[in-house]
């Protein structure tokens, strides 16, 4: 369990990582929609064949699998659509604004995109052994142009750094703590149930990609953001492919 906690502060280290970029040294939003295109090429190559590929073939079939799958889509709409109530529907803008939401839907939001990622990160290496470095990869990269974001617009509503990096250290260690529950929880969990939970992060993350990430890299790094996603992808491809 450990170790799974381990890897989970590895792969959300970049939330503290992108604070530190808009302390010393803020990117452009062109280049900030670049990574964000790029993580979402990874995060879709992923979910592909670390995710979906990889509940079909425990399950032995696609019936958990795909009510997982819709399940994940279906909470993560839900819970988007409470979060915009609060003001924090544009969590992943990165113009800078100032944001107009209370802290706990900024948490709430970020912890949204984040828990299903880190907790399949305990699940891989529960059902092999080894961390799924695709997916690490995937859940850093991701995290990195979302921190960056938030980061740039609670700065500009009066944030302290100080405060910030509490926010995002919380942030990390409470992914860390998923990626063990993930690990541990699902120790001697039958094949269906495994297909389901790895389907649901799956959906999850689909529509998280399609209603914030995608949008938001392609408003700010245009028509480059399909060769980034493309790259993305491909990258994290070769990745999954050299590790299997």
């Amino acid at each position: 369990m450990l170790e799974a906690f381990l890897w989970g502060l590895v792969a959300t280290s970049s939330l503290l990582i992108g604070a530190l970029v808009v302390r010393f040294r803020p990117p452009t939003e062109r280049t900030l929609g670049t990574v964000m295109a790029f993580g979402a090429g990874v995060l879709i190559s992923a979910l592909s064949f670390e995710l979906v590929a990889e509940a079909v073939e425990v399950a032995g079939g696609m019936g958990g699998t795909a009510a997982g799958f819709f399940a994940g889509a279906v909470v993560f709409t839900l819970g988007d659509l409470a979060i915009s109530r609060w003001n924090y529907s544009n969590r992943k803008s990165i113009d800078g604004e100032p944001h107009k939401a209370p802290s706990f839907a900024i948490v709430l939001g970020i912890l949204l995109d984040g828990v299903p990622e880190s907790a399949v990160l305990g699940l891989t290496l529960l059902q092999t052994g080894q961390i799924g470095v695709a997916m690490l990869v995937a859940v850093f990269v991701s995290n990195l142009p979302e921190s960056i974001a938030a980061t740039s617009s609670l700065r500009a509503s009066g944030w302290s750094h100080r405060r910030v990096m509490m926010l995002w250290t919380g942030i990390a260690v409470v992914c860390a703590v998923a990626t063990m529950l993930g690990y541990a929880l699902l120790d001697g969990a039958s094949p269906s149930t495994m297909a389901f939970i790895l389907g649901f992060a799956g959906g999850a993350i689909l529509a998280m990609l399609a209603t914030t990430m995608i949008p938001e890299a392609y408003e700010h790094a245009g028509r480059w953001a399909g060769m980034a996603t493309v790259v993305g992808f491909a990258v994290a491809f070769g990745i999954n492919a050299v590790a299997a």
